[in-house]
């Protein structure tokens, strides 16, 4: 597929992003080595602790008990006893029939079954390594392919990915869609509208193997994928065409939707698509388009009531500009640090405000 982008997004802000990913998968995947029988950290240590022990030994200082943080490596060794699970101080918690020190406590009406135990264990006795984030670790250069036992129903490297965990759950492929079915599922994903009845018929009756990369490039090189694909970007970037406050007046940037149409219609690069919409005024020599693709940064809700304060809602649009970038762009809910450090993600309030900074100079 040759471009970037994707209609197939579960929420908006996803669609720029997913196509690439699939990309990056096809072309690094390779044979895969048996999977590593070692316990993951960030799949399935960092998940069974932020559920079940951060809320009393977590990111949050009011509520920590024992000045004990489990999602801090430096802190948390001194009850894990790495690679000594018989000495672990966690591991005889978890474990104990006391209920005055059994962990978690009773009173939280939380629990571990005896597998969740059992994968604590044997996390303390390979090490108690911890990883960052997974969000923050660089994508590995090669991706293995996982085993399957159907060896004939992948298509491709990325239908390798699906079958495998299938066949974990104990589940079998759907049968293949029709025809009919694959160029309605496809027109309404790449344009949002249905097939025409002439489109079908002539879908169904063409049998030659690249009768489906033709309807895609059809569909592509429609102006409609712009437009269908728009529709994600513009719910992330949070257009609108009224103030929405009080008496909610016109707000006249649908020049800038129809930017982010042609953009995708022309396949431009992800790269400029961030570029200009974030600081596309300032590049040298900077275009029309490039600055109209700012209006990225003015599309928050506005008040003209006549008792606002000046002041207070020109910071009121900066902390909504510094909001937007990190959920669009960066994936990020950074709205929990603009009055105190984030509790579960690596940010501190002078992060906020000082990204802040970049967007105080707008009138």
């Amino acid at each position: 597929m040759r471009r970037w982008h994707s209609s197939r997004s579960a929420r908006p802000g996803t669609a720029v992003l997913a196509a690439a990913s699939v990309l990056w998968l096809a072309t690094h995947a390779a044979a895969a080595p048996p999977a590593p029988a070692k316990v993951d950290y960030n799949f399935q240590v960092r998940p069974l602790l932020a559920d079940r022990c951060f809320v009393c030994h977590g990111p949050d200082e009011k509520k920590r008990k024992a000045k004990l943080r489990l999602d801090d490596p430096a802190v948390a060794r001194r009850v894990l006893a790495p690679g000594k699970p018989d000495e672990s101080e966690l591991v005889r918690r978890i474990t104990t029939a006391d209920p005055a020190e059994r962990m978690p406590p009773r009173k939280s009406n939380l629990t571990l079954n005896n597998e969740e135990i059992d994968l604590l264990r044997r996390w303390v006795a390979e090490g108690a390594e911890y990883k960052p984030h997974w969000a923050f670790l660089p994508p590995p250069d090669v991706v293995p392919l996982p085993s399957v036992a159907d060896g004939k129903w992948p298509a491709g490297p990325l239908d390798r990915f699906v079958l495998a965990r299938l066949e974990r759950d104990g589940l079998k492929p759907s049968a293949a869609a029709s025809k009919e079915d694959w160029i309605r599922r496809a027109t309404f994903d790449l344009t949002g509208l249905p097939p025409t009845p002439a489109e079908v018929d002539a879908f169904v009756a063409d049998d030659a193997p690249a009768a489906f990369a033709r309807v895609a490039d059809r569909l592509l090189a429609s102006p409609r994928f712009g437009e269908r694909l728009a529709m994600d970007w513009l719910d992330a970037a949070r257009y609108a065409d009224s103030f929405g406050y009080q008496a909610d007046g016109d707000s006249h940037v649908w020049p800038w939707r129809d930017w982010v149409i042609a953009a995708l219609n022309d396949n431009l690069p992800f790269d400029r698509f961030v570029t200009w919409q974030v600081a596309g005024d300032l590049l040298p020599g900077a275009t029309r388009p490039q600055r109209l693709a700012t209006a990225f940064c003015r599309l928050h809700r506005m008040t003209n009531e006549g008792g606002s304060i000046p002041e207070e809602w020109r910071n009121e649009y900066v902390s909504d500009r510094v909001q937007t970038l990190g959920t669009a762009f960066l994936g990020l809910t950074l709205e929990c640090t603009r009055c105190h450090d984030h509790k579960y993600d690596p940010f501190t309030m002078k992060d906020y405000y000082g990204l802040g900074a970049f967007f105080n100079s707008i009138d």
